[in-house]
């Protein structure tokens, strides 16, 4: 790899923003930890209930996001601007629509999801509280979805940043406040998160409006089907995915608590490193659908390499780091030591996942900025059956820890040879708006 690179300046000028875009959501998260936590275990517990219902609904539908900013950008590179602002205003329509739709969902079958989930007594009623009061927020988080999509699309990223982070300081006094001070306990809690996040939404309708001319808000069926027709092989790819790690957890599960804490202490180490790498993904979505929007084949793969090698060396960073903390930073988790030497079995498979998740995630923006829907949904289905497979191996086999871990390195090891394979093939290299 080249230590310079003209594409470097843009990369990192859209990285970086992303970045701290993305790290918005574990912040509401961890806020929300650090108030409810104190309210006790049930409390609590229905906390972690009610994110894993409404985290996994709300990473599905990340295909608004992702479908839009790869659209959005093809048409701005080809010279439409007009179409590219009718495709934002296309995009909050549809989020506003699908964020009702699942909140009247999640209102509505909010006991048969947490009991789903396995919740029993007060923690499951605190579920149910939570997650009644938070649908009252959703529509505006899945605006926010949309909107963000567009504005990625324009290569503004700044404005997304500075709405999220005002956003998270309002939750945080909303919270302290609701909880605290009106003593409304976890009932607070998710009543503070539904008003940041529905001021989040006429932040973000206010300032998408703002980016149209006369007229260019209306309904658009031709451009709403045209975002849905990337979005619904990105909802099929995340869906796969999420599928993949719900399946490796149930399998840690079964091998011991232990096993499961290990696995827990690992996975949220893998999702904070992947927030890093997904910026560079997300700088890939903005260049590679401008570029070959507007022709440019040859920059569009030019660029392209440079982000994988980029998001390679990162993760190798990772992995460097990872391996020396390996003694360390798992105790700063557990101090249980069975938990540490189950940590201890997968942590080199860990380590392993590092700079090829860097390329992956690469490859991934990449295929998505380029609009290559079919391919990225059906190589993630593929993905998964391995993973599945491997998973049943391990748990028949009783392989434990180490299987699960092993799983989900054949999980990016196959989600890589078939990416790297479509793009040294170059059958991505799509140009101008109507493709």
């Amino acid at each position: 790899m080249r230590l310079r690179s003209p594409y470097d300046g843009e990369i990192f000028r859209l990285a970086l923003p992303a970045l701290g875009a993305l790290a918005a959501e574990p912040l509401y998260l961890l806020v929300d930890t650090a108030i409810v936590g104190h309210l006790g275990r049930p409390q609590l517990a229905a906390l972690g209930i009610a994110f894993t219902i409404l985290g996994g609904t709300f990473a599905i539908f990340n295909f608004l996001q992702y479908g839009t900013t790869a659209q959005v950008a093809r048409a701005g590179g080809a010279g439409e601007q007009e179409t590219a602002r009718r495709l934002g205003a296309q995009a909050v329509w549809l989020s506003i629509a699908f964020g009702i739709a699942v909140s009247v969902l999640i209102a509505a079958l909010a006991p048969q999801l947490v009991e789903l989930m396995g919740g029993e007594g007060r923690a499951a009623d605190y579920a149910v509280t939570y997650l009644r009061i938070a649908a009252v927020g959703f529509p505006a988080a899945f605006l926010a979805l949309g909107a963000q999509g567009y504005l990625r699309g324009i290569a503004d990223l700044r404005t997304p940043l500075v709405i999220l982070i005002a956003g998270n300081v309002a939750n945080v006094i909303l919270e302290v406040l609701f909880v605290y001070g009106f003593d409304w306990g976890i009932a607070g809690s998710a009543w503070g998160t539904a008003v940041a996040q529905l001021g989040m939404g006429v932040a973000f309708v206010v300032v998408v409006l703002q980016q149209l001319q006369p007229g260019e808000a209306s309904v658009q069926l031709a451009l709403a089907r045209r975002v849905l027709s990337l979005g619904k092989w990105i909802f099929i790819r995340t869906t796969a995915l999420m599928l993949s790690f719900v399946l490796a957890g149930a399998v840690a599960t079964r091998f011991g608590d232990a096993s499961i804490a290990a696995h827990q202490v690992a996975f949220q180490l893998w999702v904070f490193l992947a927030l890093v790498l997904d910026s560079v993904a997300i700088a890939g979505q903005i260049i590679v659908g401008r570029e070959l929007g507007a022709g440019r084949r040859e920059e569009a793969y030019g660029a392209s390499e440079r982000m994988i090698w980029l998001s390679v060396a990162l993760g190798g960073a990772f992995a460097a780091l990872m391996l020396a903390l390996a003694g360390v930073l798992p105790r700063a988790f557990s101090g249980d030591a069975t938990v540490l030497d189950e940590t201890a079995l997968l942590w080199p498979l860990f380590v392993l996942m590092q700079p090829l998740n860097g390329a992956v995630f690469a490859l991934d923006g990449i295929l998505i900025g380029a609009g290559d829907g079919p391919f990225l949904a059906g190589s993630m289905v593929v993905a998964f059956l391995a993973c599945a497979a491997v998973l049943a191996a391990a748990l028949e086999a009783d392989w434990g820890i180490r299987g699960v871990w092993a799983a989900l390195v054949v999980l990016i090891v196959v989600r890589l040879t078939l990416m790297t394979t479509r793009f040294r093939r170059g059958r991505w290299l799509v140009t101008g708006w109507a493709a």
